[in-house]
């Protein structure tokens, strides 16, 4: 099953990122498979309609075929009814939760972002657990930040927030937040900047 979604999923670059069974289904989380994924979904229709949420329905639209074509249905931490990605996130043995409290996967590093999920019924193989790739890392993602947002009491949105609206979160709002872009991880995964900025936007309007 892994190997036909990812062979029905490379066109669109994207990947199965994790795998988890959970209620008689096994759950196949997809991502974005980088090189190559930005420039792919920005010369899409969605990118160019004019519409809000372009990267949401486009990846409604080319993922809801395929679940159907392997019969199970699909899952969307957007939208309704709404999926909490979390708890399936963590559940797979393929991300973590990261020194600075996102989510770090094995080979997205501190980039992973999930575009959904397909839940087929059945007891499915599954992908190989891994190690936290935080493991005996130095955690250059801590000291990346220019404020100081994130410590051992958690993530201060305010202050990240009010640092991007004072005009000084340039490096930030260009490229994808700093500690994020400081794991090691990331660097052979290649997301652009600019989709990191483009997330940025997305999260942050001020």
């Amino acid at each position: 099953m892994i190997e036909s979604l990812n062979t029905a999923l490379r066109n669109e670059h994207l990947f199965v990122s994790a795998t988890l069974r959970e209620n008689g289904e096994t759950i196949y989380l997809i991502s974005p498979d980088e090189p190559g994924f930005w420039a792919h979904v920005t010369a899409s229709a969605e990118f160019a309609d004019g519409e809000r949420h372009p990267l949401d329905r486009w990846s409604a639209r080319v993922i809801d075929p395929l679940a159907k074509a392997h019969g199970g249905r699909a899952l969307y931490p957007f939208g309704e009814p709404r999926t909490s990605f979390v708890p399936l996130i963590l559940g797979s043995g393929q991300a973590f939760s990261s020194p600075i409290f996102f989510m770090v996967h094995a080979r997205m590093g501190l980039m992973a972002s999930y575009r959904g999920a397909i839940a087929v019924p059945g007891d499915h193989a599954l992908l190989p657990e891994v190690s936290s790739p935080c493991l005996g890392c130095a955690a250059p993602c801590l000291a990346a930040c220019p404020i100081g947002a994130f410590s051992e009491d958690g993530y201060d949105v305010k202050a990240c927030y009010a640092y991007l609206d004072g005009g000084q979160g340039d490096g930030c709002s260009s490229g994808g937040c700093l500690s994020r872009r400081a794991c090691p991880v990331n660097a052979g995964y290649d997301r652009l900047p600019e989709q990191s900025a483009w997330h940025m936007r997305q999260r942050h309007i001020r």
